[in-house]
């Protein structure tokens, strides 16, 4: 009789990549972090402006984040946890720099060291609708920058990275009627600086 294919041992699941970092393995918690890195850096950009600050910020979530794991019992995901991480770094980090208006990049990002709204072409010289674009992108990029960090964070979770209420209200540690009330206000202010133009489509 042949034998049946032995299947490779591991974790594999998210719960067991869990299991295997609580148990110390750096490995599985590498793995956890890894398919979250990229909209991790993303969100702490946005909230910072900065890549390299956005970059000491990644690291140090992370070293929390594996310091912590051990006390993960999944009432929410990973993803939820982390990122709830993220966000309560980003917020003391603008705290602490709240003399310093940062800029908040709301496009892809580009070449390290800038952002998506730090390299201006001089308007004369772009097409009408592009210029006008820009002008609104670098305004929103102000009205943001203005935010106090958790309307900040309401506008970049829900509008900039697409989350549901749910999963942005659980990041930010409040409820669901608590992140709409605040999504709302942080909504109405930036419109109130760029008009409404500059959130069409979300609700």
């Amino acid at each position: 009789m042949t034998p049946e294919p032995v299947t490779p041992a591991g974790p594999e699941t998210e719960a067991e990549l869990i299991e295997a970092a609580q148990a110390g393995d750096m490995d599985a918690f590498a793995e956890l972090v890894m398919a979250h890195a990229d909209r991790l850096f993303a969100v702490l950009l946005r909230m910072t402006g900065s890549y390299d600050e956005a970059g000491d910020l990644a690291q140090e979530v992370l070293l929390r984040a594996w310091r912590g794991i051990g006390g993960f019992r999944g009432g929410s995901s990973f993803f939820t946890w982390l990122y709830r991480i993220a966000m309560n770094e980003a917020t003391r980090s603008r705290q602490r720099a709240a003399r310093r208006p940062p800029s908040v990049p709301l496009g892809e990002p580009g070449t390290p060291g800038t952002s998506a709204l730090d390299v201006p072409a001089p308007a004369r010289d772009e097409p009408g609708p592009q210029a006008e674009q820009r002008e609104l992108r670098d305004a929103l990029a102000r009205a943001l920058a203005s935010l106090r960090p958790a309307d900040r964070a309401a506008i970049v979770l829900r509008d900039i990275e697409g989350l549901s209420t749910r999963e942005a209200a659980e990041i930010t540690g409040v409820s669901e009627a608590a992140f709409k009330s605040r999504l709302h206000q942080a909504r109405l202010k930036v419109r109130a600086a760029v008009g409404d133009a500059a959130l069409l489509g979300t609700s």
